[in-house]
């Protein structure tokens, strides 16, 4: 895997703020891992994709919505690595952005379902249709969701070795953050769900983590912003503001938002002084134009 950049780098945030609070807020830049195929979409596809190799399966279909940071990965590291892609986009056909152009541009095959049967994907019946349809393929959940997705998401803190007092991370499907819980020491993690309702994302990491990980888990359920993909005013000026501050872009649906919430916190003075956080920026910021665009 000689295209990736890796380990991810560590970026110490310095500010006026951070010092009034004497709060040490570093970021693990996995956003650099790759230009097309990175943070967490990298950490959650290579296992996956180690395994499609290993089986000799040419071909993998996965799933997302129309601004799915999944889909637009798994399309530039199927390009990269000679496998070809197919993504079940949920949806109208004819709908065009940012995302799905970047995907069809790397060679994925778009097929769009409706809701009612996107809520099938993970169905026996439904896959076995998709296999009928595209040929002999390796089928990848969500995201990324699942125990492969996983493995690679252990290697986030596997690559770390100074010593934190936080780990932050933002969370859609739980697979990133029960990767990272997985390799806590005695760090305390907190997750920030992008979408409203995130209290499942608890549970799903209970699938592979032990309790006493859990314990050092904390779920932050006040930061969706209105749920997934969507943002407001303050989420945006806070988006531009941290770009001047540190020359370092966020995805507006993920990261943006876990760090919206670390400075908010940070404000509130919920973490003692002294407090060493390293949060994990799990890139995707291709698909802030789009949202951007739409805001205008």
């Amino acid at each position: 895997m000689e295209f990736f950049k890796l380990p991810s780098i560590i970026s110490k945030l310095d500010s006026p703020f951070l010092q009034a609070h004497e709060i040490e807020l570093s970021l693990k830049r996995d956003d650099l891992i790759h230009a097309a195929v990175s943070g967490n979409k990298w950490r959650k596809l290579k296992y996956n994709l180690l395994e499609a190799q290993k089986k000799g399966i040419k071909q993998l279909i996965t799933f997302g919505g129309a601004y799915s940071n999944h889909i637009a990965a798994t399309a530039s590291a199927g390009n990269l690595l000679g496998i070809k892609t197919i993504g079940v986009i949920r949806g109208e056909e004819g709908f065009e952005n940012e995302t799905l152009l970047l995907a069809q541009k790397n060679g994925m095959k778009l097929h769009f379902v409706s809701r009612t049967d996107y809520r099938q994907k993970n169905e026996l019946d439904f896959r076995a249709e998709l296999i009928s349809r595209f040929g002999d393929s390796l089928i990848v959940p969500e995201g990324g969701a699942n125990a492969l997705g996983v493995l690679g998401c252990q290697e986030i803190l596997e690559e770390v070795n100074e010593v934190y007092d936080v780990v932050a991370c933002s969370a859609g499907t739980g697979t990133t953050a029960s990767g990272i819980c997985k390799r806590l020491k005695k760090e305390k993690l907190l997750v920030f769900p992008a979408l409203n309702g995130g209290q499942f994302i608890l549970e799903e990491m209970k699938a592979h983590c032990t309790p006493k990980q859990i314990k050092q888990v904390e779920l932050q359920l006040d930061y969706h912003f209105g749920g997934y993909a969507k943002t407001k005013p303050e989420l945006i000026e806070f988006y531009f503001q941290f770009l001047k501050d540190f020359n370092i872009e966020l995805d507006l649906v993920y990261t943006s938002k876990m760090m919206y919430g670390l400075f908010d916190l940070i404000q509130k003075q919920y973490f003692p002084r002294g407090t060493k956080i390293l949060a994990i920026h799990t890139g995707g910021v291709q698909g802030n134009k789009g949202i951007l665009k739409s805001k205008n």
